[in-house]
């Protein structure tokens, strides 16, 4: 069975917040050892800067490997 829209739509939501958390909080655990201090404020914007590129790249691949499907579908 397919995946409806929603249930897409809700599985990519959850796909970036998570991953925002999970970026957020290596960020806390990993800067301090290579010498990085940072504020949690700044944290949270380095997240989501990472996180606006990580949605860029995996739409990109979709659209790439989508690309791909349907030259070979021909």
């Amino acid at each position: 069975m397919k995946q409806s829209r929603l249930m897409s739509l809700a599985e990519s939501v959850a796909n970036v917040i998570v991953g925002y958390g999970v970026a957020v909080v290596t960020q806390i655990l990993i800067f301090p050892i290579f010498g990085l201090h940072t504020t949690l404020a700044q944290n949270l914007k380095i997240g989501a800067a990472f996180t606006v590129m990580s949605i860029a790249r995996s739409f990109a691949l979709r659209r790439v490997f989508e690309a791909i499907r349907m030259r070979r579908a021909q």
